[in-house]
């Protein structure tokens, strides 16, 4: 009993606090001071100066990580280590180790608005913040017109900058519907994926990315993205703040519920949202779904589905597994299209 309110503990927080942005200010480290000494010793006592340089700030570095699912582990600042003193007997101060700063992949690195890098592979590195160099010692001066410098700089300052952070869920495929339309439960039955499922609106206030794994052990993420409503793209409902995740699908599926009056009418205002937010977004490859076969006005509906769109429509039960095989086949054949097209630019397939 114990060992179960622990996972459903566990499972709470992790929906609770999910975290797709996050304002992150990073500071590079203080380069070390340069050294200031002379070497001297018996029967040698003008040796000469011999103060080493100081060490390299470290950088404040950015790592994109698949273990990571949120940005909650991020926190609001960051600085590298400043960099070792310079020393005697022309000995350099060690440079400052680097922070480096895991984040999910799909993360998006914005400053003043505009994207500076973008974190799309797994072991994906971008520096945020630059080290300050060390400063110079009094060797470094040594010169034929000065033969005993006393002058030494002090390290600069590391680099510092505001950064926001925008986790973009990276999937091949998402699941885009009106709430209730049954997407997750359609995850549920495709994959081992456990979204949330209940019988109101917005149950799913989180992505979730399902594995659907086929036997030659090639795998197709499905997200589940949380239920659209009209006027998303004006920030109604749950609002542009889960849009942004379907701007990495390479494909998607379309779920309509076809027990509705006249179910052509939501892929319409799906396909219309989808566009406000961002040109050509609805222009991806689809499918759409028809969900919830198994009800008597969802096979009435099916063929005056149809006949108003020119898409293809898939008919299925997400709650008792009905024709699902077909679904499965065609999101193989969407997958391969997808690696082939990627590959025939000369770029690398996004692998899970």
């Amino acid at each position: 009993i114990n060992c179960t309110s622990k996972v459903q503990t566990s499972s709470s927080l992790q929906t609770r606090y999910f975290v797709d942005h996050r304002r992150v200010r990073v500071v590079g480290g203080q380069g070390g001071d340069g050294g200031h000494s002379f070497y001297s010793e018996p029967r040698k006592i003008f040796g000469g100066p011999d103060g080493g340089n100081g060490g390299d700030g470290g950088h404040v570095v950015l790592k994109a990580d698949q273990q990571m699912k949120s940005l909650s582990s991020v926190l609001p600042f960051y600085q590298g280590v400043r960099g070792g003193r310079g020393g005697s007997k022309n000995c350099y101060g060690a440079n400052g180790a680097s922070v480096y700063v895991k984040v999910p992949v799909g993360t998006s690195v914005k400053e003043d608005g505009v994207v500076v890098a973008d974190l799309t592979q797994h072991g994906e590195e971008y520096v945020a913040a630059y080290g300050g160099a060390g400063g110079k010692g009094n060797r470094f001066f040594l010169s034929n017109e000065n033969r005993a410098p006393m002058l030494f700089t002090p390290g600069e300052p590391g680099q510092e900058r505001v950064l926001h952070l925008e986790l973009k869920t990276t999937a091949h495929a998402g699941l885009v519907g009106f709430p209730n339309a049954g997407k997750s439960s359609l995850l549920r039955a495709l994959s081992n994926a456990k979204p949330a499922v209940a019988a109101y609106p917005f149950t799913t206030l989180n992505p979730h990315v399902g594995i659907v794994r086929y036997e030659d052990y090639e795998q197709v993420a499905v997200a589940d993205i949380p239920g659209l409503i009209r006027g998303a793209h004006q920030n109604r409902g749950l609002g542009v703040a889960f849009l942004r995740h379907i701007e990495r699908c390479r494909f998607l599926l379309y779920v309509v519920d076809l027990s509705v009056p006249r179910p052509w009418i939501q892929l319409q205002d799906l396909k219309y949202e989808l566009e406000q937010y961002k040109n050509g977004l609805s222009e991806r490859p689809c499918v759409v779904v028809g969900n919830k076969i198994d009800l008597a006005q969802s096979r009435i509906n099916l063929p005056l589905l149809k006949e108003q769109i020119g898409d293809r429509v898939i008919a299925l039960s997400a709650l008792t597994g009905d024709n699902l095989e077909e679904l499965l086949l065609h999101l193989r054949e969407l997958y391969d299209i997808y690696v082939k097209t990627e590959q025939s630019r000369g770029q690398r397939p996004v692998k899970w």
